[in-house]
C-alpha cells in the first residue's frame, strides 16, 4: 500500500467533509478515471488508452481510488495471458454519478463549448437526459437559490 503524503493524510483527517473529499479525488485523472468506469472501461490499458494518460499517474491514481473504496479490483484473464485486474466501481464509488452529473452541468452552463458533448447522462430505459438537484429530507426539489452552507456549533468552537 503507497505511503500517504502528510498533506493527504492531513485531509483525510479534516472535519470537513468536501476537504476529505478532495483528499481522495485530488486531480483532474480521479475524475476523469471515475468518468471512464462509468462508461464501462475495466482495465489498465483501457483507461490508458481512453485517457491518454502516462501509466506511472495511472498507476498511482487506481491505486488512490482501490484504497479509498472508489474501485475494487477483479481479476480477469485474456486468453492466453497471465492473470490481471480489472477495476470496477463500488457502491460508494457509484455514488460519485451525482457528483459527476452536477459537475458536467456546471461545465455545460458555465464553460461553454461550441462542441456537442461526448459523454451524456441518461436513465437506462428510455435514455432521456437526466439532472442533479437538491432535494428535501422529505425527497422535494429545492432550488439552489434556497439552499445555504452554514457553519454548526462544531465548527464555531473549532475556530476559537
Amino acid at each position: 500500500m503507497p505511503r500517504q503524503s502528510p498533506t493527504l493524510a492531513r485531509a483525510l483527517e479534516n472535519p470537513c467533509a468536501i476537504v476529505r473529499s478532495l483528499g481522495v479525488l485530488s486531480d483532474s485523472w480521479s475524475f476523469l478515471i471515475v468518468r471512464e468506469a462509468f462508461l464501462s472501461t475495466r482495465t489498465f490499458a483501457q483507461f490508458r488508452e481512453r485517457l491518454g494518460i502516462a501509466s506511472d499517474v495511472l498507476s498511482a491514481r487506481l491505486s488512490a481510488l482501490v484504497e479509498h473504496g472508489v474501485l475494487q479490483k477483479s481479476p480477469y484473464r485474456e486468453p492466453g495471458q497471465r492473470s490481471r485486474d480489472a477495476y470496477d466501481l463500488t457502491p460508494a464509488g457509484e455514488e460519485l454519478k451525482v457528483v459527476m452529473v452536477a459537475m458536467q452541468q456546471w461545465g455545460e452552463a458555465h464553460v461553454r463549448q461550441r462542441k456537442e458533448p461526448r459523454v451524456l447522462p441518461v436513465t437506462t430505459d428510455t435514455r432521456e437526459r437526466v439532472r442533479a438537484g437538491l432535494l428535501d429530507p422529505h425527497g422535494r426539489i429545492v432550488p439552489d437559490t434556497e439552499v445555504a452552507f452554514v457553519r454548526t456549533n462544531a465548527a464555531e468552537a473549532a475556530s476559537t
